[in-house]
């Protein structure tokens, strides 16, 4: 038992992220060696599937629980990360139309694809307005972050309000209690990551990059530019000091996990245990991180817009460059209706089709191929949309410390 420990220990004690590289070279490898050992490629789906299970308890819990017990003073922090959220997106949006007009890029349209898209703005906010007032036991099955959001804000203004200590130190110990299952899960992730690659290796291998390699380079390119270039200008600003630092912290710790498991969700209880690493508050990050994965969504706005013009250059449309910014605006809060939606994004590009006279029939073979490409798309996507929540988290923190002092 005593040798056991000892192992445990050492395991634990070793680099969470030097594990994950290894699990990330032993997937590629084998992989690629023994394609047909399927077998592998479970340990990834139970990796996600326990994050993706344990994330919306620990964030209904950790927010209600934080707000019970919050002091007071938040309000300036959360009004500048979700300003940091918001622009960040539109820049993101903004750097995807300069791509497209420099460097076009045309798609082979054939069949049309079938799915159900968002008709517009409308049906974007309108969808996102049902979801805040789900039944919140339903929200917490389905995963639907804006309805938890929404009920364990609500929950926790009203325990703070009774003031019932009990109340509130039952929710605590509760949220404590999961926190520590969520570490538990998370020792996990070499093995995960390992299963994941795998599978991405052995069922696509390398022939997604020559059938759709211009198209990929534009979407990654983009988005590369937004998160090492303009995500750190914009923390500049806000905080006054060298951003860089902490964005590669953001990208290694967050980023890499992130880009295996394509999802926002399972990233969650990631992010908040480099928030608690980096020594932000738990009241702020609590809310902030869950709300992160709603409104700041980089990658997807570069998707939509990508994509929509694509779309657009494919068909020969004459797209000014004034319109193709507005389209920028429809992107960015598009993109924040896209979250907690498998293929989210992909499925707002008909709405952006729309603005320039696009039918739908051919709109969505764009998200056809969107799908095609998406074992790359998607993981950079999340990547670049995860991390920047711990990142602006972080910025939001040391601009109001900077301020204080």
């Amino acid at each position: 038992m005593g040798k056991l420990s000892s192992v445990l220990k050492k395991w634990t004690d070793t680099s969470l992220v030097l594990r994950i590289l290894i699990g990330l070279v032993i997937g590629a490898v084998l992989g690629l060696a023994v394609p047909a050992w399927t077998g592998i490629g479970i340990l990834g789906h139970i990796f996600v599937s326990a994050l993706k299970a344990i994330a919306p308890l620990l964030v209904a819990f950790l927010v209600a629980s934080s707000i019970s017990k919050a002091h007071g003073g938040l309000g300036p922090r959360f009004r500048t990360v979700v300003v940091l959220y918001l622009v960040a997106t539109l820049v993101a949006a903004a750097v995807a139309v300069a791509g497209s007009f420099i460097f076009p890029v045309t798609l082979t349209l054939e069949d049309a694809a079938s799915g159900a898209a968002p008709g517009g703005l409308a049906d974007v906010f309108r969808n996102l307005l049902t979801k805040m007032v789900m039944n919140p036991i339903q929200a917490v099955a389905e995963a639907n972050y804006i309805g938890i959001l929404f009920w364990a804000i609500i929950i926790g203004i009203a325990l703070k309000i009774t003031g019932s200590e009990t109340a509130i130190r039952v929710v605590s110990e509760i949220s404590e209690v999961i926190t520590l299952a969520v570490k538990w899960i998370i020792q996990f992730a070499p093995f995960g990551i390992l299963g994941l690659v795998y599978s991405a290796v052995s069922e696509s291998g390398l022939e997604i990059f020559t059938i759709y390699g211009k198209l990929l380079l534009l979407l990654v390119g983009c988005m590369l530019a937004s998160v090492l270039i303009f995500n750190p200008l914009i923390s500049f600003i806000a905080m006054r000091r060298n951003p860089y630092p902490l964005l590669f912290t953001c990208l290694k710790e967050s980023g890499i996990n992130a880009f295996f498991t394509r999802s926002s969700a399972a990233n969650i209880p990631i992010n908040m245990a480099l928030c608690e690493k980096l020594g932000i508050e738990e009241d702020f990050y609590s809310v902030s991180i869950p709300l992160g994965a709603t409104v700041n969504m980089n990658g997807a706005a570069v998707t939509i817009t990508v994509m929509s013009l694509a779309v657009a250059h494919t068909l020969g449309i004459e797209v000014s460059f004034a319109s193709a910014l507005f389209l920028s605006v429809i992107a960015t809060l598009g993109a924040c209706g896209a979250s907690g939606v498998a293929g989210g994004s992909l499925l707002l590009i008909p709405m952006a089709c729309s603005f320039f006279g696009i039918g739908n029939d051919v709109a969505m073979q764009a998200v056809a191929i969107g799908f095609i490409i998406g074992v790359v798309q998607d993981s950079v996507e999340t990547a670049v949309n995860s991390s920047g929540d711990v990142f602006f988290t972080a910025t939001a923190e040391y601009r109001s410390n900077r301020k204080k002092n």
